[in-house]
């Protein structure tokens, strides 16, 4: 299982990661503006269910590289942890500012076929699978049981708490949204605040032992 320490310092990256201006958060917010409260979190909620597809692919690339060679491992986290970095720096000189659209092409959409969508399109989305990837193994202790359940659950958890953050901003659209709208410069300093905490988090990725 994960020690108290690990479970709170995963979630805590994790809530900011998915608080950060993005496609699918701007997109649940658009959809939330133009459709309504229910379409909003629908569509929410399926964006973040569709994390489980990544962390099954995740679990199942980390136990196997481990079972094949700690030094692929090691490798894989070094990857993620440059790739991270990466991240780090285009957040930090995004010029923020996103402006929420309303999601005219979801008009017409049921409640089944919005959550259908934002499965859909989180699942096969790889830039997401790139992320689990490079993001989880990063917080798996190696010396504290099996690490494909420790990612497993890691997982779990970001799902969980992005179910509950989309459902949020799906349900509050109109409030956030219009709020964003008028101070462009908040989504700039998340992106900044959410920059540096990639890059803090891909070097220590990087450096660990």
């Amino acid at each position: 299982m994960l020690s108290p320490e690990q479970l709170m310092a995963f979630l805590a990256a994790a809530v900011l990661v998915t608080a950060s201006p993005g496609p699918d958060n701007l997109m649940v917010l658009g959809v939330g503006m133009s459709r309504g409260r229910r379409q909003g979190v629908a569509f929410g909620l399926g964006c973040a269910l569709g994390c489980l597809t990544h962390t099954l692919l995740a679990s199942i690339g980390v136990s196997a590289l481990l079972a094949a060679s700690p030094t692929a491992f090691t490798a894989l986290k070094v990857a993620g942890g440059l790739y991270l970095v990466w991240l780090g720096f285009g957040a930090i000189r995004s010029r923020g500012g996103a402006k929420i659209d309303g999601a005219s092409n979801l008009a017409d959409e049921s409640l089944g076929r919005l959550f259908a969508k934002g499965l859909f399109a989180n699942s096969i989305n790889p830039k997401v699978v790139l992320f689990f990837l490079s993001f989880l193994p990063q917080f798996v202790v190696a010396g504290q049981g099996n690490a494909s359940w420790q990612t497993a659950q890691l997982g779990l958890v970001f799902t969980a708490q992005a179910c509950v953050l989309f459902g949020l901003l799906g349900y509050f659209s109109g409030a956030v949204g219009k709020w964003l709208n008028r101070r462009p410069r908040a989504g700039l300093w998340l992106d900044r605040v959410a920059g540096t905490i990639f890059i803090a988090l891909g070097l220590r990725l990087i450096l660990a032992r």
